[in-house]
């Protein structure tokens, strides 16, 4: 009969008792134990000479369960969507969301704290004992909140979801991702860069293009700094005026003119530690305002998943083409990547007939609202997720997705993209009940629920199709009231009909 000893020790003695019984196998997670300085102790099995080590991640057999303290950086409907799958994990013993919004206090505590007040970040985090920061949007990823807690003693051993400030150049540098892509050779579109020392030449350059020409601002543009220009006399004047007339500020003091690329446009998620890697739910939003693809566009007014023709086939290429090659061209250029990339497709037609996928774009971040989607089809604890991408050993996570097919429909202001108002009362939200809703721009004031921005409301269902969750999603939408609202009932419309769908 075995003899099986629970003996509990404390991690000083822990030198002691693997040099004695000199049977401990290695550790991959001690640098974790060390690095949240949490557990001072832990519990180690000896059964049959054999010493088996619980982990306070968790995710071991006989592992003892481990909660920490998170901070979540943002407050739009990604956001909410990131507080609402983290607050189910049992890794999360305290969610902070800083700033949040109306929703994302339902599964955490709010914080009025700028996601680029980096010195407010670190006071907070030291505080409260923060133990991992989670970043949902790019622009305190592209000014290099990673390098900031990394060259900070006191910060360095908290890890930090989303890529060095390096790394966040995919997104933060259309050159730079152009660069990358052609370095690494990942298909994209042809292209040339231009700034006010050669806008001469840029101007030459759309004399030979074919229509429509695109025009996009190097920088973080807000989302608007992508226009299709269908004259070389549109073209010419609108370098003009993002070079010369800094139209949108210093994003455009670069632009880069691509190739027009034709066909579906498709993303696909990626969470990765450089090195290994786990891709997520594909997905397919809507970015123009009005039913049919009408109308300005947005920062997205809704989306699907999974998408009807990205299928085994199609996701091979992506995978062998696109992905593998990103994470290679990554370790080759030494470029620190822990975090989400969202990669932007464009299923285009080439002149011998065949179909191929072609990269529009890096994003360094999850989309939004793609997250509103995303999430709600995994399965799996996306707490356990990250912890084991810190750790090193994403490699050993399974990402569990559920099969349902699920859509999102974006609530926007009356006036969006344009001018719209906000302060608008909302209600009819605690009256949905097959759907969720997350909060993108609202705030909480005077015990009501105001609108506070353009796009107020992320409505998501599930179905057994992609019509059956739309019309789940619109239902639940007409229960919702504020004054102003708008949506597009017709989400995945071009889908209708399709055998499945």
């Amino acid at each position: 009969m075995w003899c099986n000893y629970l003996i509990t020790i404390d991690l000083y003695y822990f030198t002691f008792f693997s040099i004695m019984f000199n049977y401990l196998p290695p550790l991959p997670s001690l640098k974790g134990i060390l690095r949240q300085n949490t557990y001072s102790s832990f519990v180690v099995k000896f059964s049959f000479g054999c010493l088996v080590l619980g982990s306070p991640f968790g995710g071991r057999k006989g592992a003892k369960s481990y909660s920490m303290k998170i901070l979540l950086l943002g407050s739009g409907g990604r956001e909410h969507a990131f507080a609402w799958k983290m607050a189910q994990s049992p890794l999360c013993e305290k969610l902070y969301i800083a700033p949040g919004n109306a929703g994302t206090c339902q599964f955490g505590e709010n914080v009025s704290i700028g996601v680029n007040d980096f010195a407010a970040i670190e006071k907070f985090v030291l505080a409260n004992k923060v133990e991992m920061v989670v970043v949902g949007p790019e622009d305190p990823l592209v000014n290099g909140i990673y390098d900031y807690f990394l060259a900070n003693e006191s910060l360095s051993k908290i890890p930090v979801i989303g890529p060095s400030k390096l790394g966040a150049q995919l997104e933060g540098s259309k050159a730079f991702s152009k660069v990358f892509m052609l370095k690494h050779g990942i298909p994209t579109a042809i292209y040339q860069e231009f700034s006010a020392h050669n806008l001469d030449a840029g101007l030459d350059y759309i004399e030979h293009q074919t229509l429509p020409i695109v025009l996009k601002a190097d920088g973080l543009a807000a989302g608007k700094g992508v226009l299709i220009c269908q004259t070389k006399e549109e073209a010419k004047a609108e370098l003009r005026e993002m070079i010369a007339n800094a139209k949108f500020g210093k994003a455009s003091s670069k632009v880069v003119i691509e190739q027009f690329l034709k066909g579906i446009e498709f993303s696909v998620f990626v969470l990765t530690d450089g090195i290994n890697y786990k891709i997520l739910p594909q997905a397919k939003d809507y970015k123009r305002i009005g039913e049919g693809d009408t109308g300005l566009n947005t920062g997205g007014m809704g989306c699907i998943s999974p998408v009807p023709f990205v299928d085994e086939a199609l996701m091979k290429k992506v995978e062998e083409r696109v992905i593998i090659p990103t994470i290679k061209g990554l370790q080759k250029d030494k470029i620190t990547y822990k975090g989400f990339i969202y990669i932007g497709f464009m299923q285009t037609e080439l002149p011998n007939g065949q179909v191929e996928p072609f990269v529009i774009e890096y994003n360094c971040r999850m989309g939004d609202p793609e997250t509103e989607i995303v999430f709600p089809r995994i399965k799996s604890d996306l707490v356990k997720h990250f912890v084991a991408l810190a750790e090193g050993e994403l490699q050993n996570e399974v990402i569990e997705i559920d099969p349902r097919a699920a859509a999102t429909v974006i609530v926007a202001s009356g006036g969006y993209p344009e001018d719209y108002q906000k302060g608008k009362e909302i209600t009819g939200i605690d009256a949905v009940k097959d759907s969720i809703v997350f909060h993108a721009g609202t705030k909480a004031e005077g015990g009501k629920i105001l609108t506070n921005g353009g796009r107020v409301l992320a409505v998501t269902s599930y179905g057994k199709t992609i019509t059956e969750a739309v019309a789940t999603s619109n239902a639940a939408i007409e229960k919702i009231n504020f004054e102003g609202k708008y949506y597009r009932k017709d989400i995945g419309y071009e889908f209708k009909g399709t055998p499945g769908v």
